[in-house]
Parts: C-alpha cells; structure tokens; sequence
C-alpha cells in the first residue's frame, strides 16, 4: 500500500487557515485533519474533539514526557501538540493528513517528516488582516492588539514553507490548496517573484 502524504499548513492569526481547511476538507474525502491537544480555555463554540482535545497543562506535559506528540509548542500562553500517533496511524493506511499549526510546529514536522509538504497562508494586505482580527467576537482587545503585532514575526517565516497561498478571494484560494494537494501547485512555490510586493507590503509599518 503506497503510504500517505502529510500536508502542514500554517499561517498568522486572521488570515483565515481555518476556513480554508475547512472548505478544503469537504472536498478532499481522503484528507484528514489531526485534531490538536491544547490546554487554551475552550471558546463557547468549540467543541471538545472536534476543533481540538482540551487538556490540562499537567496532561498535556504527561503527554509530552511520552513522547507523543510529533511536534509541540507555545502560542499566546498556552500549548499545542499534534498526535504522533494519529498521523502515523493514517499515513500507514495510505491516507493524507493535514496538519494545521503554527510555524514553530511546521518547523519540527519538517525536521521530523522532510517528505512532508508545507504550506504557508498569505492575507492580502496589513489592512485585511487587521480588520479580520477586528472582527472576532470571542477575542479581547487586547488581545487582538497582541495578535496584530505577532502577525509579522509569524509572516516571516513564509519562505521556510514549499508553497504561498495569498487568501484574497476565497474560492480561488481553496482551489490553489486543492492545486498543491494534488501535486499542480508549482506555480504557487513561496519563492515566487509574483510574492515580492505583498510582502513588502505586510512587512512595511503600519
């Protein structure tokens, strides 16, 4: 049986990865999604098993004592790991995987899985992304201020993934991650010419 592929996806908060997976997903019956552990404070929405495995910090460093996670990290005060078991599992019956994490977790994946394909989420501007934070209604002020000023360190990090997907327009953004999921993405590589302007853009201050 030929072994499955792992795809990582990573992108700042509020450029829209999760909707994105999301729609990617309902279409890709062979993909699956690793639900990740983490010990953040369950949002009214979110259900456990579903969006993530919520555990307590004294679990979940258990867990990572164990070894069993393939990657873990920190993110805005609380901890996130991904199954290894869940992958390899998966990966064993020829299925796909899609890691969906942030690039401290891509960057062990890809250290622990170099076959893996990573892929990067780009906003289509500093102003999108701001006013897409803006928009979250379970998201504090402050909170969102923090977020904001993280994006750009977590943006530049782009050019450690194989591929960018600008999420400009939805729809065409699904289809270019069904393009690199199927192995037709080459022209959406992150060392692209076409990314010079927006990047200097979202790198420029506000």
């Amino acid at each position: 049986m030929t072994r499955g592929r792992l795809f990582v996806i990573a992108a700042p908060s509020g450029a829209g990865k999760t909707s994105l997976v999301k729609a990617l997903l309902a279409s890709e019956p062979r993909l699956y999604l690793s639900v990740s552990h983490t010990t953040r404070t369950r949002r009214p929405t979110e259900e456990d098993g579903r969006e993530y495995h919520f555990v307590a910090v004294p679990e979940f460093e258990r867990l990572v004592s164990e070894g069993a996670f393939l990657e873990h990290a920190r993110v805005f005060d609380n901890l996130y790991g991904t199954s290894r078991e869940f992958v390899e599992q998966r990966l064993a019956r020829g299925e796909d995987v899609m890691l969906e994490i942030d690039w401290q977790g891509a960057q062990q994946v890809r250290r622990a899985m170099p076959d893996c394909v990573s892929i990067f989420i780009l906003p289509p501007s500093r102003r999108t992304l701001a006013e897409r934070l803006a928009r979250r209604a379970t998201d504090t002020a402050e909170v969102i201020a923090r977020r904001l000023a993280d994006a750009t360190g977590d943006m530049s990090h782009y050019r450690e993934f194989d591929y960018v997907v600008v999420n400009d327009d939805f729809r065409r953004a699904v289809e270019e991650l069904r393009r690199i999921v199927e192995g037709r993405g080459e022209d959406l590589r992150s060392t692209r010419p076409g990314l010079t302007t927006l990047v200097s853009e979202l790198f420029s201050p506000a």
